[in-house]
C-alpha cells in the first residue's frame, strides 16, 4: 500500500481498517450492532501496546465497564496483531483492562497482521476521534508520528480532521515543565491554560496560582500576558543610566520653579530637558517664560 493511500485510509479512522466498530453511540440510541471476532483468546496472551499514546484511564469508567462486560460480555472485539505465539492490542486497551477487571478468562479478538508505523498510526487517530486523550498525550502522539514517521502538521490535520494550527497548539504543550504537564495530565489544568503559559518566565508558578485561584482560561491570560510584559519592562529599565544627585537636584528646582513635572536626560556634555504639561494654559505659560528670557 503506497503511504498517501495509507494516509488516507488513515483518516476516515478505525473504520477504514477494520468495519465501522467500536463508535460511541449517542445518548438514548441502540448499542452498537456486536461484531464478529475472529476468535477467542485466553486474556494472558494479550498485551497492551507499550506506544499507545493513551496513558490514563479512569478507574470508575473502567469499574463501571466491568460491571456492564460481566452482565453482556464484550459486545465489540478488541482488535490485535500477531507477536509471536501472542497478540499485541491495536485498540480496545480500555476494554481489555475491564475485562481483566471482570474476571474474563478468554476475549474476543479482530487480529490484523500490521507493521509498528500503522499500528501507531491506528492507535493515535482512534484515540484522538473518540477523544479518549487528555491533551499531552494527544500532543504526545502527534509528536511521535512526526519524529518517527515524517508527518508534517498539515498531514495530522488531514488525517485527524482537524486544521493545522490544532496541530501546532497541541505540540506547544510539550515545552512546558514536568509538573505543569502533570496538572494537564491529572485535568486540573485545560490546554487553554497550558497554552497560555507557554512563553511565560515561570510556568510552574503560574499555573499553581490558576490551580489555586480556580481561575478561568481567560484570567489565565491575563495573568501570562502580565508575566510576559513584566519580563520585558525590567530590561529596558536597566538600559537607562543612572542620574546622579546633581541633575536629579536640578530637575526638583526646575520643577518648582515652572510647577510642572520636568526630567533630564543628560550624557557627557550634552542632553535633553523634557517638560510634561497637562492644558494648553500651562504650555502657553512655559512659552511666555522662554520669550522673556
Amino acid at each position: 500500500m503506497s503511504e498517501d493511500l495509507s494516509k488516507r485510509r488513515l483518516g476516515r479512522g478505525l473504520a477504514a481498517l477494520i468495519g465501522e466498530m467500536d463508535q460511541p453511540s449517542p445518548v438514548g440510541d441502540t448499542p452498537p450492532k456486536p461484531v464478529s471476532a475472529d476468535r477467542l483468546v485466553p486474556i494472558e496472551h494479550v498485551s497492551r501496546n507499550p506506544r499507545n499514546p493513551r496513558r490514563m484511564f479512569d478507574e470508575a469508567e473502567l469499574q463501571d465497564l466491568a460491571a456492564s462486560i460481566r452482565q453482556h460480555g464484550i459486545v465489540q472485539p478488541v482488535v490485535v496483531r500477531p507477536r509471536g505465539s501472542e497478540f499485541e492490542i491495536i485498540a480496545g486497551e480500555r476494554r481489555w483492562r475491564a475485562a481483566q477487571l471482570a474476571g474474563l478468562v478468554e476475549i474476543p479478538v479482530i487480529v490484523r497482521d500490521v507493521d509498528d508505523r500503522t499500528a501507531l498510526e491506528i492507535a493515535i487517530v482512534e484515540n484522538v476521534q473518540r477523544s479518549d486523550l487528555n491533551p499531552l498525550e494527544e500532543a504526545l502522539g502527534y509528536e511521535q508520528l512526526i519524529a518517527e514517521h515524517g508527518y508534517t502538521q498539515n498531514d495530522l490535520g488531514e488525517i485527524i480532521g482537524k486544521s493545522r494550527s490544532h496541530v501546532a497548539n497541541s505540540l506547544r504543550l510539550l515545552k512546558l515543565p514536568d509538573p505543569v504537564r502533570d496538572m494537564l495530565s491529572a485535568g486540573e489544568l485545560s490546554a487553554g491554560h497550558a497554552r497560555a503559559l507557554v512563553s511565560t518566565s515561570d510556568p510552574t508558578a503560574l499555573a499553581r496560582t490558576i490551580v489555586s485561584k480556580g481561575m478561568s482560561v481567560r484570567d489565565a491570560e491575563r495573568l501570562a500576558q502580565n508575566d510576559i510584559k513584566a519580563q520585558s519592562e525590567p530590561q529596558n529599565v536597566a538600559k537607562l543610566p543612572q542620574k546622579d544627585s546633581d541633575t536629579l537636584a536640578l530637575e526638583r528646582t526646575l520643577s518648582d520653579a515652572l510647577g510642572l513635572e520636568v526630567k533630564i536626560n543628560h550624557k557627557g556634555t550634552s542632553g535633553q530637558i523634557r517638560i510634561s504639561y497637562r492644558t494648553l494654559e500651562q504650555l502657553e505659560e512655559v512659552c511666555r517664560l522662554l520669550e522673556r528670557r
